[in-house]
């Protein structure tokens, strides 16, 4: 379930088993609470916490995760070099994990595959439990080769679908921005969000879209793209920038 996805903040939470675990803290400790208790889950139980990336997005609350509900921080030493930029406060233990590291926590195997986004150290992840298999594909900078070996691999995805390319090109946005958001340190299009499933993921149960722009994107048109590439066959989900996601299972 994404608690929130998009610039405004992410938070993306997964259980499997006894063993629940949170993705990025990029909002607030209350809205994290307040969310998770809508669904039944006290954030207090949570084995782990897992950083993507330094941006303040994903990580301007990971210190409030730790010390107010004593969640373990799973982060790299660079990611959390840069990201002390946001003030995350006095920290406790921090585990750190090498990009491409497998961690165990409980009942699940963590895999941290390295993403080139624009982040000091950015990281994508898989979480595998049971012989099932979730990605959480966010903040991907471009369709690098290993992403088309991973999505193969999963029977669920939470994928990056940030932005429309005709919107991109039509907006506001100044061309250097435009320039970030296509490079190989930004991100993935719808297009190229729906390619990627349309050809590589044949296993998938389902897709939920992530991430998505407010300025570049809609939902309709993320999901419009996605149907008409892949098919109104799969399931298709949305992760929004304002409230929580639909509770998903595999």
């Amino acid at each position: 379930m994404a608690l929130q996805s998009g610039s405004n903040g992410n938070c993306i939470y997964v259980q499997a088993g006894r063993t629940r675990l949170l993705f990025d803290a990029g909002i607030s400790g209350k809205q994290a609470q307040l969310r998770l208790a809508g669904t039944g889950v006290d954030i207090h139980g949570c084995g782990g916490l897992f950083i993507s990336h330094d941006h303040v997005d994903h990580m301007k609350s990971a210190g409030i995760f730790q010390r107010k509900f004593a969640v373990p921080l799973h982060v790299t030493e660079r990611t959390l070099a840069a990201g002390e930029r946001h003030r995350l406060g006095k920290l406790g233990p921090v585990q750190h994990f090498q990009r491409g590291d497998r961690v165990t926590v409980g009942d699940v195997v963590v895999e941290t595959h390295p993403t080139p986004h624009d982040g000091a150290d950015g990281s994508c992840f898989v979480v595998e439990a049971e012989g099932k298999r979730l990605g959480v594909l966010t903040d991907l900078g471009f369709v690098f080769s290993d992403l088309r070996k991973l999505i193969p691999t999963l029977d669920a995805v939470i994928l990056e679908s940030n932005y429309d390319a005709d919107m991109l090109a039509a907006g506001p946005y100044p061309e250097d921005l435009k320039r970030r958001i296509r490079g190989e340190g930004g991100h993935i299009s719808n297009t190229e969000a729906a390619e990627l499933v349309a050809r590589f993921g044949s296993r998938l149960q389902w897709v939920c879209l992530a991430h998505l722009s407010r300025d570049n994107n809609t939902p309709q048109r993320a999901l419009g793209t996605h149907r008409q590439i892949v098919g109104a066959d799969r399931p298709v989900h949305l992760a929004t920038r304002y409230a929580p996601s639909d509770m998903l299972s595999l």
